[in-house]
């Protein structure tokens, strides 16, 4: 869902079922939009750099530029990952919210279902250039299946294997691992030489979901039934989770002090050469800004069971990216329109997803040189081929809540020298199944 999140723990408290008031100004009261504000917008865009500060240098000029094009004065909020989804749940009851704002793609279906956004059907498509711009692995998390889209692709991004091509080589490792198995037989290799081996944020919550989705595919198994329904407790999902959990509490690949991160430690952990290993999405200019030079990593696919990536079981990662919704009631829908048409042109997705070292939604983007780069090319080849969109059901993000806090729960009993057993992480999943809302 992004480059830099932190937990989101309990932001889903509040009801997607909530009745929407006026958004984006606050002035419109039919839902319908309207242009009473035609001279500015308010945007909050996700953290995505390494700060707060950093995404503002990026932004700030491209909104300057749309400025000057357009006469559109745009007020910038950069809004942690932490407090994202509250503040827009928080907006769309209060009647005081952005006009423009930046989604988790996985939250797409479970904002679509409150009803606040501006839906993406042909003709609001059309006013940004049309759908068949944007590629289709990007337009999959946008929303719920036969419904037009909540919102429209900004960046995207998949999960890849990042290593330390010098404590490999220290450890007679000659290339990253192709499965599970054989990380944990290189990780003893690594731990011999007194290095970590694979970080993780064990008290993230929405990481936990990341990865414990791609654990269930390749399982075999979704974390809901065909028709939608919670199915946490399957043979499938219970061995997904323990095997994820089990990289700490069996295998000791992930360092035990691990259960306590939520604030991108893991990745400071690899920069700083401390950990073999990392499991990140498009971590390139996060691993810069911590002076961490491109020679001293690669970037492999994200180990599978057996075989090697592709569809089926053989799915090793969710499909990750940020999307760029409009509040229904704006109160300035065409230049809303306008502004997502500027992001979403070839010149923007270029400038952006350079800056955040994503990879452009829009095909025509994708296809500059600029991401072509070895590095780029695992994650393009991972988003085209072995990439799967988190259920988009409109309880979507309740789950992302409360499964990921039972990882989380399940991380601290491993930390704390608890054993963790089919029997434990069974329980943990029927608690989080019965907080799900029931219909």
């Amino acid at each position: 869902m992004r480059t830099i999140r932190a937990a989101a723990a309990g932001a889903v408290v509040m009801s997607f079922a909530l009745a929407l008031t006026a958004c984006g100004g606050g002035s419109s009261t039919d839902g319908g939009g309207s242009d009473d504000s035609p001279k500015e917008l308010t945007y909050w865009a996700s953290n995505q750099g390494a700060s707060i500060e950093i995404d503002k240098k990026v932004l700030q000029p491209e909104l300057d530029k749309f400025e000057k094009e357009t006469g559109i004065k745009v007020k910038l909020e950069v809004v942690p990952w932490s407090d994202l989804l509250n503040r827009i749940l928080t907006a769309t009851t209060s009647g005081q919210g952005p006009d423009v704002l930046n989604i988790g793609n996985t939250w797409s279906a479970s904002l679509q279902a409150t009803g606040g956004l501006l839906p993406w059907d042909d003709a609001n498509f059309a006013k940004i250039g049309g759908k068949d711009r944007f590629v289709e692995s990007a337009l999959g998390s946008t929303g719920a299946r036969g419904q037009d889209p909540a919102a429209v692709p900004l960046y995207s991004m998949a999960y890849a294997l990042y290593y330390n091509k010098q404590l490999l080589a220290d450890a007679g490792i000659s290339g990253p691992p192709a499965t599970w198995d054989q990380l944990v037989a290189d990780g003893k290799k690594i731990q011999a030489k007194g290095k970590q081996v694979l970080g993780a944020e064990g008290a993230n919550v929405s990481e936990n979901v990341h990865h414990v989705f791609t654990f269930a595919k390749q399982h075999g198994v979704d974390f809901f039934t065909a028709d939608g329904k919670p199915d946490f407790t399957s043979d499938g999902a219970v061995s997904a989770v323990k095997q994820y959990v089990d990289l700490m509490a069996k295998d000791k690949a992930i360092p035990q002090g691990n259960a306590e991160y939520a604030q991108n430690q893991s990745v400071s952990d690899f920069a700083k050469g401390r950990t073999a290993f990392l499991l990140w999405q498009s971590a390139a200019a996060n691993l810069k800004s911590q002076g961490m030079d491109e020679d001293k990593y690669g970037i492999a696919p994200v180990p599978v069971r057996s075989g090697t990536p592709g569809t089926g079981a053989q799915v090793n990662s969710m499909v990750a990216g940020i999307n760029l919704a409009v509040f229904k009631n704006t109160d300035n829908l065409d230049g809303a329109t306008k502004f997502v048409k500027f992001m979403t042109s070839d010149e923007e997705q270029k400038i952006l997803n350079k800056a955040y070292s994503s990879i452009p939604p829009v095909a025509t983007a994708q296809a500059d040189p600029a991401f072509n780069t070895p590095a780029n090319a695992v994650l393009k080849d991972t988003l085209a081929k072995s990439a799967a969109a988190l259920p988009q059901v409109a309880d979507e993000s309740q789950f992302e809540t409360v499964v990921g806090t039972a990882v989380k729960e399940l991380f601290a009993e491993a930390a704390g020298g608890r054993a963790v057993t089919t029997e434990s992480v069974k329980a943990r999943l029927e608690k989080a199944q019965q907080q799900m809302p029931t219909k």
